[in-house]
């Protein structure tokens, strides 16, 4: 399987699709594709799903990314790593920026559970078309503050993308059309960092089971508890947040709701056999090797 690496902050091109690599690649970084003219399929960590003009895609690090082309495709290609965000913002900015990542985090792996998100809404495909060709320009040209106008684009692009991941789940939960266990999986990662809307009470009566039941309904579903669902899942994030932020373990620790430090190097090692500052280090010495 091939990798390719971001070695800047932020990337933008345009491109016509016979520029993809022909085979699948690991990437590391966060990419909105948004496709301008073609039809083909997008290739996601072995899922596939159709594009056509219009069609806006995620990816997020380390997902496995390739397209077959059925008419030729142009498109525009955002990329970005989490510090991007961060870049140049300290204090409370920094804070709120750490927040915004949370629900940045919940987009991405919401959109690549089953589907593509779907931009519904007229006046929403038509500020995302306009956002990308304002990026191009001032990334293209660079004028004074360009860098932290990219910021701002990003952060607008990602809202208005967040809005309709949000109004699929929400259709989704009230309609009935995904499975319970697809509903309580949903509710978990989106209040990951909410601890009081994972407890077992609250979880039990806001899918309508025993406080005794729903652990044995999840374990029976997935194979391993709620409890262990959770652990793995943070573990995935202190993953992301590692390779793509400038978060220390302690920070990332905090904002996970681990005990300390050592209670996330603990679980840590257990699980991936080396430390949290063990693993950034190793991650940035894959990187620096990696070909682009």
């Amino acid at each position: 399987m091939g990798e390719r690496n971001l070695h800047m902050p932020f990337e933008l091109f345009e491109a016509d699709m016979s520029e993809w690599e022909s085979r699948p690649l690991i990437y590391y970084f966060f990419e909105i594709i948004h496709i301008w003219e073609g039809e083909g399929t997008r290739v996601v960590n072995q899922n596939r799903f159709p594009y056509k003009p219009g069609s806006v895609i995620l990816f997020t690090p380390r997902d496995c990314r390739g397209f077959e082309i059925t008419k030729p495709t142009r498109f525009t290609s955002v990329r970005f790593s989490g510090n991007f965000l961060e870049k140049q913002h300290s204090g409370e900015e920094r804070r709120r920026i750490c927040e915004w990542l949370k629900q940045l985090e919940y987009v991405f792996f919401q959109h690549n559970r089953h589907e593509p998100v779907l931009i519904k809404h007229t006046n929403d495909c038509k500020m995302i078309t306009a956002l990308i060709r304002n990026m191009v320009q001032e990334y293209q040209q660079r004028p004074p503050y360009y860098e932290a106008n990219l910021q701002l684009y990003v952060a607008l692009l990602l809202n208005i993308i967040a809005r309709n991941v949000s109004e699929e789940v929400e259709m989704a939960g009230t309609e009935g059309t995904e499975p319970l266990i697809g509903r309580m999986i949903a509710h978990i990662r989106q209040h990951i960092y909410y601890p009081d809307q994972l407890k077992l009470e609250t979880l039990a009566a806001k899918f309508n089971l025993s406080v005794n039941y729903i652990g044995e309904f999840f374990k029976k579903q997935t194979g391993e508890s709620i409890q262990q669902f959770m652990i793995h899942y943070k573990l995935k994030l202190v993953q992301l947040r590692i390779e793509n932020s400038g978060l220390t373990i302690g920070e990332i620790a905090d904002e996970l709701g681990f005990t300390d430090e050592s209670h996330l190097s603990r679980l840590f090692r257990k699980y991936y056999g080396m430390s949290p500052a063990m693993y950034r280090r190793h991650k940035l010495a894959e990187k620096a090797g990696t070909t682009a």
